[in-house]
Order: C-alpha cells, then structure tokens, then sequence
C-alpha cells in the first residue's frame, strides 16, 4: 500500500467517526444550486511524508499528476495570477473576465522584496538561501498577505512554505487553512512533494521528510459517499518520482521534465460537485 494512501484513509476516517459537523452552522460554501454546502471537520491534522522512502501520491484513484505540476509551476515558477497560462480549467470559477484571480498565489510569489542582499522575490530568496545561507532557520513563503485580500478572489489555502536544511537533507513543512479533502488532498500532496524535489535539486541537496499540516480537513456532505467508497479500494505500491537530469535552474524545469514512472492507480472519481 502507498503511504500516501494509508495516510488519506486514516484521515478520512478520523474526519467521518469523530469529526464535527457544520451542518447547524452558518457556513459561506454554496452548491451549485444554492444550497449550503456542510461539511464534516478535523482540526490541526499534521501528515509527515518521508520523500526518501516514497513519491507520496494517491494509488486507490488516479490523480492527474501532469495537471498538478503545471498548476504547481503557473503558481512557483511563473508565478501567474491568470487562468489563460495554466493548461487546465480548475481555476475558472475563480477568474475575472480577464482570466485574472487577483492578487492571489502567483501575483504574492512575484511582488519583489528589499533585503540587504538585494532585492528578491520570495520564490528567488529561497532559492538563494539553500544555496547561500542553508543553515538559515527563516526560509520560508507566505502568500496570505492581509492588506492584499480584498483584491484576491480565493483566499490561499496552502498558504506558507516552510524549507529547512539539515546535514544535507531539505526538509519542508506545508502550512494550509483550509483543505477539501476529497478534492485537493492527493493533489496537493503530491504537487508540494514535488516542489521539495525542485528546491533540493537546485540547492544541491537530498530530499528530507515533507510535512502537511492542515487547519481546517474536511470532507463535504454531498463527498460523504465518495470517499467511504474511496478509502475501501485496494492500493497499489507508490510509483517513482523521475526529474530530467543536468536541470538545476528552477525556471528551466518544464511539466515534461518531470514524470512519474509505474503509477498504477484505481479509476478516476468523475464529476466530483465542487462547492464554491
């Protein structure tokens, strides 16, 4: 069994038997047809990923594994607030009329910073300090900024990253509000375990341990089902993350440069109902 996959399962577990329901509560989320969308919750789940072991993806479904690193490089590397230069549809609830999600995860990434080094975004300071300062204990990203909410049309959910270098090891911690769990989980996993493997790579180092720390885990009303479902499939054995050799330029890596090799995995959940 993956590891990925005992460790969505335990969570969904402990979300269904013991979590809390918003069900009597005023909650923001809407169904499509207007309806309040409840949810079923955990507070404060913390998941360790050792990246020595395994690629942490979902096997018991199929998690579109080239969308997810598109999604992950249109938000680390190009660090784009605009729907027209990702390759999928997921962020089009969220878009003006422009294509734009407003000064949200990309846009924050790219705003420049003034250091005694220099002037650096927050993508290019971290990038900087494991190769420079990597006993550095404030390698870090943080993309909930308040004064810039009001012009965001999504709040951050994974908000900050968290690098830190020990012996020659990249370790990073995942700081969420909020999770979808049926929805974002696997995704999510997988996208910041590979960004782990960029950074380590650029910095000349081994990959360490990822850990996921989430606020607010939940599984939604209408998703209850799905995921009972979900969590009884048979898994299969985590596939093996490959990243083109002689990159070791961040902004060189493409969505081809970096593949999974025997991922063997369920169906694919279809049409899963997205609350917004």
């Amino acid at each position: 069994m993956s590891k990925a996959d005992e460790i969505f399962a335990q969570n969904c577990r402990e979300i269904l038997e013991s979590g809390y329901s918003t069900e009597h509560d005023k909650v923001r989320p809407k169904w499509e047809d207007g309806t309040s969308a409840y949810t079923v919750k955990a507070f404060c789940l913390v998941n360790r990923y050792d990246l020595r072991e395994e690629f942490p993806i979902l096997t018991q479904r199929f998690i579109n594994f080239r969308a997810a690193v598109d999604e992950l490089l249109w938000i680390w590397q190009k660090k784009s607030n605009n729907v027209r230069d990702l390759s999928s549809r997921i962020w089009d609830s969220w878009a003006d009329g422009n294509g734009s999600i407003g000064k949200a995860y990309g846009y924050q990434l790219g705003v420049k910073h003034r250091y005694a080094e220099g002037e650096f975004d927050q993508v290019d300071r971290v990038l900087y300090d494991l190769k420079n300062n990597p006993g550095s204990r404030r390698i870090m990203t943080n993309i909930y900024v308040h004064q810039d909410l009001y012009a965001m049309n999504l709040y951050p959910c994974a908000y900050s990253m968290t690098f830190n270098v020990t012996g020659n090891r990249l370790n990073a911690i995942l700081n969420q509000r909020s999770q979808d769990m049926l929805v974002a989980n696997g995704w999510n996993v997988a996208q910041y375990a590979v960004l782990v493997h960029l950074m380590a790579r650029c910095a000349g180092l081994e990959v360490g341990e990822f850990v996921h720390v989430i606020a607010d885990a939940h599984i939604y009303d209408r998703h209850i089902p799905i995921v009972r479902e979900l969590i009884d499939r048979p898994s299969y054995p985590a596939p093996r993350l490959v990243i083109a050799e002689g990159i070791d330029d961040f902004y060189r890596f493409t969505v081809d440069d970096i593949q999974l090799e025997q991922y063997e995995s369920g169906p694919k959940i279809k049409s899963i109902p997205v609350a917004v």
